[in-house]
């Protein structure tokens, strides 16, 4: 049996943070030990529990029109029902975990699924409501983790095979912060080796399976693979991606999410499988861009073990999705500046989108980028290749370690450049982020395509393409921050707009991704998985 944790522990941010060790089974949390208990049978709650009975099994809730199904709400309207008492934090794990069962053999999203810790923590999500006392918003709602953010003595692969059997030392700062909050984690997701690739592949470790197409084996994008299938999927209903030239908006795109890269520095890379410490961030992805702001809400912050986040500027994200859009100024770049082998339906989808934005009342200026921008992708290329090579140096040479080819052959690139190019690369990227603030000063956001074509079969993939990333790479290299979206369906499959912000803007992008999403609901389309029975 689990014992319940006292309501003081539960109520502060220290205290939550020793809610993590319920991951930790047999840990002492000051005068208490916690045990993990074991899954219960499927249909029936643990006795005493404070929702008691049996479990409703069709896992749905009554809304007006009709009953729909707990996981198809977003993470804030679960909060809703949460706060209103139409359902408890059991009942939402439960679903999402049956959900998991069903069609995880197929979609491979998830590298472990942490069922009974998260059905305990759930347990006591539910007594400290039970009790009305204050608590946030999230106290109990689920979410899945891309498997680079370390859990203390917990597996954690970075998307190696090579490291299937490492346990964490520490626990990163991305999680403690989720379980300050009281939220549950389902379990850790699937992505590309070491965060290195956008088309989400991974020969050793497997590929997530795009839920849009369940009779082609479509790519997920990555290198978040795991957590943009396992939210398109609603086998969790909002995750935890990382974006580095693009990992968070590549798989959002492919699987129809919104996913948002925050300014370098927002949120703290402690504990976090790194890729480039000089272009890493942490970013939420969901179905809505609510859910976005509530975990960027959470997540967002100073932490002294990151010194890139001590001088970040508060804001209130939550509150900024309200903010009205009208004479906002939004960049359209030329069509004509756009890459050769742009989709035409994205490209259609990217000139509506600009149309949408026009009759909410933002002021659409079409502009020419600087004649640079794209290119960008090459010497953001160079800063990956150079800072992974560094960080795994160590055993990225050894023939012996399971390492896929292709990712070896990325980092091992880096051996290959000029004495130089990794310094003169860093110095003409402080020199183009100055250059291109005085271009954007003018304007609140850059619209573009986020990625240039549709998901594709894993047959087509050229590995070595630059077309996942090539949009999005520049604005990590400039330092900007980017809200993907879904801005149409082309044979079926989603297509994407990215709203590009200044450093720290969050709050601008946020507020124009939250009009477009009301005045479209492209965001509630869902993939039929019916095959999986669900």
């Amino acid at each position: 049996m689990v014992r319940p944790l006292s309501r003081r522990h539960l109520a502060s941010y220290a205290g939550a943070r020793r809610v993590a060790s319920v991951l930790q089974p047999g840990i002492r949390i000051a005068t208490l030990t916690v045990s993990i208990c074991k899954p219960h049978s499927r249909g029936r709650l643990p006795r005493g529990s404070p929702h008691g009975g049996a479990f409703r099994c069709a896992a749905l809730l009554a809304q007006d029109g009709g009953a729909v199904s707990l996981t198809d709400l977003t993470l804030t309207e679960l909060a809703a029902a949460l706060a209103r008492k139409q359902t408890s934090a059991r009942e939402i794990t439960d679903a999402f975990l049956d959900r998991i069962e069903k069609a995880d053999s197929t979609l491979h999203a998830f590298t472990e699924v942490y069922a009974a810790d998260a059905r305990a923590i759930a347990d006591g999500a539910d007594r400290t409501r039970s009790a009305d006392l204050p608590h946030g918003k999230l106290l109990g709602l689920p979410t899945a983790i891309k498997d680079l953010c370390d859990i203390k003595d917990r597996v954690g692969t970075t998307g190696s095979r090579m490291w299937a059997e490492r346990r964490a030392t520490e626990t990163s700062a991305t999680v403690e912060r989720l379980l300050a909050a009281g939220m549950v984690p389902l379990g850790k997701l699937h992505m590309v080796e070491f965060a290195f690739g956008g088309w989400g592949t991974n020969p050793l470790m497997g590929a997530p399976r795009n839920p849009w197409d369940l009779a082609v084996h479509r790519c997920a994008g990555g290198s978040s693979s795991g957590t943009g299938v396992a939210v398109a999927a609603r086998l969790a209903p909002a995750g935890i991606g990382s974006d580095t030239g693009g990992s968070v908006r590549i798989p959002s795109a492919f699987n129809g999410l919104i996913g948002l890269k925050v300014t370098f520095g927002r949120i703290s890379l402690h504990g976090t499988g790194l890729l480039s410490w000089t272009l890493d961030s942490i970013g939420p992805m969901g179905r809505s861009v609510e859910d976005c702001a509530l975990l960027l809400q959470t997540l967002a912050g100073p932490d002294v073990r990151d010194p890139a986040t001590l001088h970040q500027p508060a804001d209130d994200f939550v509150a900024a999705v309200g903010r009205p859009v009208k004479g906002m100024r939004v960049a359209l770049p030329d069509a004509d500046q756009l890459p050769a082998f742009m989709h035409a339906g994205v490209v259609a989808a990217w000139q509506q989108a600009a149309r949408t934005f026009e009759q909410l009342g933002a002021v659409v200026e079409t502009v020419r980028l600087p004649d640079w921008y794209f290119d960008l992708s090459v010497p953001a290329g160079t800063i990956i290749a150079s800072e992974a090579f560094s960080l795994h140096r160590g055993w990225i040479e050894d023939e012996r370690q399971p390492i896929g080819p292709v990712v070896r052959q990325r980092v091992l690139n880096a051996k290959h450049f000029p004495p130089a190019a990794y310094a003169e690369t860093l110095r003409d990227m402080h020199q183009r982020r100055r250059i291109f603030a005085q271009w954007l000063h003018p304007f609140d956001a850059v619209l573009l395509p986020t990625v240039a074509i549709p998901a594709i079969s894993l047959t087509e993939i050229e590995e070595m393409s630059p077309i996942p990333g090539y949009l999005t790479r520049p604005a990590n290299y400039l330092g900007l921050c980017g809200l993907a979206m879904p801005s149409g369906f082309v044979d079926g499959l989603p297509v994407s707009i990215q709203i590009v912000g200044k450093p720290y803007a969050e709050a601008t992008v946020l507020a124009l991704g939250k009009a477009f999403q009301d005045a479209t609901g492209f965001n509630s389309r869902k993939p039929d998985l019916a095959a999986l029975g669900l």
